[in-house]
């Protein structure tokens, strides 16, 4: 990303969030406003894919410490200063510039420190003022040729020229719950280009992709750099993931609880699958089904399934006085809460004066 972008972009006010914020915060934040501005959530609405794709690539910043940290030293620099085009004949270190870089650089013009000796590659242990880790990023600003001449007439690595890097980008996309289990291939469009984008079977959210290649192009016509694509993962509105299994709750009547039945159960691909439910099952019980879950890295978890008693609102005529019935015929069945009550008066706590 060229530093003007970062410039003119308050990430942290597209999130919501506060400077120091923490990366739960961050990620917490990021999700509820995907979940809201998702295309899939607006169909039609340009501004919101907009703001969509915007908090997306606040997100892919601000979740990546270092991207984050030169977020920031940006920022701090450029409080107050804007790039401003200079007259005719020019240099990337004339008015405007030199506003912004003036302190990077211990004073003067930047041109004017590279120019002058020693000729360390910025970045190196002997480069005059420029903190590790902003080569990349200054070589965004500088990246057509702007910088000065290194030594023996080559610009530094990462300013253009002969040798200059590749530029890694960053990219962040929401993938639906079914695509992150089951893998996707998608499209995207980064720096007006398509990208098609392999997301595997089993990514879990927040995880990172890496593209070869699909990345900015070095300046010259060098390599192109590396995409680096952070995947959101959407809920579900019937299943979570814990792991490689998959959990669902479902609902069965008392009979079934109490007497046995098979019952149909879904799963993730729109099927489902019979389950045995044992008599005398209670509510909160859980039931695995072998090899429904997640499939990754050569291994498959499980579905999950936890039962829950479906108490009926209202009886009438034959079934309430069969339930009645049922309830006369078991009133010599154990109590129980008895065990419950008991424990909680053996750890009660005695009040002195009290009755």
């Amino acid at each position: 990303m060229a530093g003007q972008d970062w410039l003119e972009k308050d990430f942290y006010a597209l999130l919501g969030v506060s400077k120091d914020a923490d990366a739960a915060e961050i990620k917490k934040a990021y999700r509820k406003k995907a979940r809201t501005l998702h295309p899939d959530a607006n169909p039609g609405d340009a501004a919101a894919e907009r703001r969509f794709k915007d908090v997306g690539e606040a997100y892919a910043v601000l979740s990546d410490p270092e991207q984050r940290s030169q977020y920031d030293s940006v920022r701090a620099m450029g409080s107050g200063a804007r790039f401003t085009a200079g007259g005719p004949g020019a240099s990337a270190g004339s008015a405007g510039f030199e506003d912004l870089f003036g302190g990077l650089f211990s004073g003067g013009s930047p041109r004017a420190r590279y120019e002058g000796a020693p000729r360390s590659r910025p970045g190196s242990p002997g480069a005059q003022g420029v903190p590790p880790g902003m080569e990349d990023l200054l070589s965004g600003l500088f990246a057509d040729g702007g910088g000065g001449a290194g030594p023996q007439g080559r610009r530094p690595s990462g300013f253009g020229g002969g040798g200059a890097r590749p530029v890694d980008l960053q990219a962040s996309t929401q993938v639906s719950f079914a695509q992150a289990v089951l893998g996707a291939t998608l499209e995207l469009t980064v720096e007006g280009r398509t990208v098609r984008a392999n997301v595997p079977a089993g990514i879990r959210d927040g995880a990172k992709v890496r593209i070869r290649g699909r990345g900015r192009p070095g300046p010259g016509g060098g390599p192109a750099g590396d995409l680096m694509l952070t995947v959101a993962v959407a809920p579900h509105p019937v299943f979570a993931r814990e792991g490689d299994d998959l959990r669902v709750t479902v609902p069965v009547t008392f009979p079934e609880a109490a007497l046995g039945a098979d019952v149909q159960v879904p799963t993730l691909d729109g099927s489902s699958v019979t389950v045995r439910v044992p008599a005398g099952t209670p509510s909160g019980r859980t039931l695995r089904v072998r090899g429904r879950g997640v499939a990754r890295s050569g291994s498959t978890g499980d579905l999950l399934v936890t039962t829950a008693v479906a108490v009926p609102q209202r009886l009438d005529g034959d079934a309430r006085a069969a339930v009645e019935a049922f309830a006369a015929a078991t009133t010599d069945a154990p109590n129980p809460r008895e065990q419950l009550l008991g424990r909680a008066a053996a750890a009660a706590v005695r009040v002195p004066g009290a009755s």
